[in-house]
């Protein structure tokens, strides 16, 4: 199976595109930033003795998009884990204060690039009869926090199209599901211990979920493992008690 992982040069990406490479596919990831972290994932899956290739994408970028599709594929599976947050993270402003170029920019990549990210791979799942596609989602989509509008709302419209497409793509055999992540442990640290020791509490497991965990989730979703699951939204134990703010 040849799966394609948008997003793949760190965190939940990298830990998915290890996943599916350990488990005999063969992977291509992509970065938009940070070629030299890309190239480490490739050969980590390497080493293990699977394949893999890195190659650039911007999900701004829609005729790349589409161009690394028809260079790299066809694919078996998407796991479309890639978002740009257009800065650091949450806004200070109020929302008022907010531009419009911001909404724009945001939506553009992360709605608007995924639905051509989807549409350039689909046809090649549908001749083949098979197809497995993620969207990677967020418990901000739901649940909301400060300052983050425009990438909760880019978040939320996935789970519209997942739903839609589910429908629309079931009957060639093409499955496609959501996973909704909460705050997942990668290799960036951003919040102090005693945060995320606090925010930890909230979840029924009393732990937050690892780059890994989401990647076991990712890869049972979008492998031939996930024989009939279709339209749902997976969230995982990070994100499963909700009204988690930070």
């Amino acid at each position: 199976m040849h799966v394609l992982v948008t997003g793949g040069s760190s965190g939940i990406g990298a830990a998915t595109a290890r996943a599916f490479g350990r488990a005999g596919h063969r992977v291509t990831l992509t970065y938009n930033t940070g070629p030299d972290r890309a190239e480490r994932v490739v050969k980590e899956i390497e080493q293990a003795g699977g394949q893999a290739r890195a190659v650039h994408l911007d999900l701004a970028d829609h005729d790349g998009i589409r161009a690394v599709v028809a260079e790299a594929g066809p694919f078996d599976s998407l796991i479309a884990n890639a978002v740009l947050w257009g800065g650091t993270g949450p806004s200070q402003e109020a929302f008022e204060d907010v531009p419009a170029e911001h909404w724009t920019e945001m939506l553009h990549a992360n709605v608007v690039g995924n639905v051509v990210l989807v549409q350039s791979v689909l046809p090649g799942m549908r001749e083949k009869g098979f197809g497995r596609i993620v969207l990677v989602s967020s418990g901000i989509a739901e649940e909301g926090t400060p300052g983050s509008g425009p990438y909760g709302s880019a978040k939320a419209a996935l789970h519209g199209l997942a739903r839609t497409l589910a429908w629309q793509a079931g009957g060639d055999g093409v499955l496609v599901n959501v996973l909704a992540a909460g705050l997942t442990i990668t290799e960036r640290d951003f919040l102090p211990q005693a945060v995320l020791d606090g925010i930890a509490a909230k979840t029924p497991s009393r732990r937050l979920s690892t780059a890994e965990d989401a990647a076991a989730l990712l890869l049972f979703l979008g492998s031939e493992q996930n024989r009939n699951l279709t339209g749902e939204i997976v969230r995982d134990g990070s994100n499963a008690g909700r009204s988690v703010h930070v």
